[in-house]
């Protein structure tokens, strides 16, 4: 990164926590409109090949999304049907 930005920008620190994690949000959703520009560190690849070598040995021990997403909102109380 060439120009270097305050971090945080200035008034940031003044603003509730719901307000500040609505404007890193705001600026991860930027960010990732564009996913061909987001760059993926080796590590991060390193671990999706062990995943899904691990998976490919043992497919039998996977669960379906639907079940493990319900699993987590039952656990979280949301009823959400996101």
């Amino acid at each position: 990164m060439t120009n270097r930005l305050p971090l945080p920008p200035p008034g940031f620190d003044d603003l509730p926590v719901e307000d500040q994690v609505e404007y890193v949000q705001s600026l991860w959703d930027r960010i990732a409109a564009k996913p061909d520009q987001v760059p993926v560190p080796e590590w991060h690849r390193q671990v999706l090949d062990k995943r899904l070598a691990a998976h490919e040995a043992n497919p039998e021990v996977a669960r379906p999304w639907d079940e493990v997403r319900d699993e987590i909102r039952s656990k979280l109380g949301s009823g959400s049907t996101r």
